[in-house]
């Protein structure tokens, strides 16, 4: 069974879902037979590489009077899945050579390793993860060459890959980050509580549904 993982590096709700999917993932039936395939799906593609405002600051503006409680509030859902989500250092940027990266990491066998670096990197670090030097050594942490992602970052490789993703999820009809697919079925949230994702788990693994995932990358 595939399970592609709509989700974006800027985005604190991917950071809780991935680690409510890991959790999902550890008790499923059957765990072999899932594979989990990330797909690049950019929040903010007009963001420029140098950072501005911070996630906080941003938030502000998009919901006024509301926004320290709608920051608390996922600060407190981030620390119930064991995460610091630090809104007031990350600064929202560029996510295109990240998704590049991390099409790189799914060639190597290393997706889950560099989503989680980058994901740490921006909302708990305050890290740029624009920045080409930054790339690079989260690259390394991951466990990928630090020479190859260089190359990469240097050059176009796998942009056509990024933005056949965001084809894929309009195709699918995803609209949001996180959205998982399971083996072609619409998309489903994918910070839903571990319990209902398990079950959404088990039930494909026990209810084939469409063709599977076109891409064999996986976490």
């Amino acid at each position: 069974m595939h399970v592609e993982i709509y989700a974006d590096v800027l985005c604190p709700w991917c950071y809780i879902g991935r680690r409510r999917l890991t959790a999902a993932l550890e008790t499923v039936n059957d765990r072999d037979r899932v594979r989990t395939i990330w797909r690049g799906y950019e929040l903010s593609p007009e963001e420029g590489r140098v950072p501005g405002p911070t996630a906080a600051e941003a938030m502000a503006g998009w919901w006024g009077a509301q926004a320290s409680a709608r920051v608390a509030l996922i600060r407190s859902l981030g620390a119930a899945e064991g995460l610091e989500l630090n809104l007031e250092l990350a600064r929202p940027v560029n996510t295109f050579d990240a998704h590049r990266l991390c099409q790189l990491a799914a060639d190597r066998g290393r997706a889950d390793q560099m989503m989680e670096r980058l994901l740490r990197a921006y909302h708990t670090e305050g890290l740029n993860v624009a920045d080409p030097l930054v790339l690079r050594d989260l690259a390394r942490d991951a466990g990928l060459d630090a020479d190859e992602a260089q190359a990469v970052l240097s050059g176009a490789d796998y942009a056509e890959a990024v933005r056949a993703d965001r084809r894929r999820a309009a195709e699918y009809g995803v609209t949001g980050v996180p959205s998982l697919v399971i083996d072609g079925r619409p998309p489903v949230s994918g910070v839903q509580p571990v319990a209902e994702l398990r079950r959404l788990l088990n039930h494909g693994l026990t209810s084939p549904y469409g063709a599977p995932a076109r891409s064999d990358r996986s976490g």
